[in-house]
């Protein structure tokens, strides 16, 4: 689709060939020549379940569209979620992070144990509140940023490039652990199931270029 719609520009459809060579080459030159318009005419959505924190990252994206778990209409004290408010665990993040590599295994674990002190603290906040009257949207307000939420980016291709330059490469600066940890991931399965695109990226990720 991204062929038959720049081929357009250069009125050079002739040039198709069914067997999709064509498209890789003509999509190889438009990422080479950095004519990357034409990719806005495809686009992906992809569900994630990331913490609150990563979430606001995400959607700094500005041209995307998102469907995010709402945290004003989930009551987490019904049984649906099972009473319970569900976080993201904190520790591959930890060891993900580069100014945290030369921590000892106790610091670790006591850093972790802190953690976990404060989400059951936050939980259990979260929860009398309920129990006392509290709508969803006033008891959210004690919810910690570790708090599990679903949400669904819809952005066009030139706008995954751009995501996935900043949240795996690090292209701008080093991108939090845990947003690395979904978003190399993605880049990796998308670069299987998209030709081309995302092809360049994967090698700078890799240092293949």
């Amino acid at each position: 689709m991204i062929e038959s719609i720049g081929r357009v520009c250069y009125k050079s459809n002739d040039k198709i060939t069914q067997d999709g060579e064509s498209a890789k080459k003509f999509v190889t030159t438009l990422i080479k020549s950095k004519h990357e318009a034409m990719l806005e005419h495809s686009c992906l959505s992809v569900l994630f379940t990331v913490d609150r924190g990563v979430s606001h990252e995400q959607v700094r994206h500005r041209i995307a569209s998102f469907a995010q778990e709402s945290t004003r209409y989930c009551n987490y004290g019904k049984d649906k979620f099972g009473k319970e408010i569900n976080v993201i665990d904190l520790e591959p993040g930890i060891r993900n992070d580069p100014g945290m590599q030369k921590l000892l295994e106790v610091d670790i674990a006591n850093i972790m144990n802190e953690w976990l002190c404060a989400m059951e603290d936050a939980e259990r906040h979260y929860m009398k509140m309920i129990d006392l009257g509290a709508t969803p949207q006033i008891a959210r307000s004690v919810l910690p940023q570790s708090t599990k939420t679903e949400i669904t980016i819809t952005a066009n291709y030139r706008e995954w490039r751009h995501f996935f330059k900043l949240r795996a490469v690090g292209a701008t600066g080093k991108p939090h652990p845990q947003m690395v940890e979904v978003a190399e991931p993605l880049l990796c399965e998308v670069s299987k199931r998209i030709p081309i695109v995302f092809d360049d990226i994967i090698g700078e990720l890799y240092g293949q270029v």
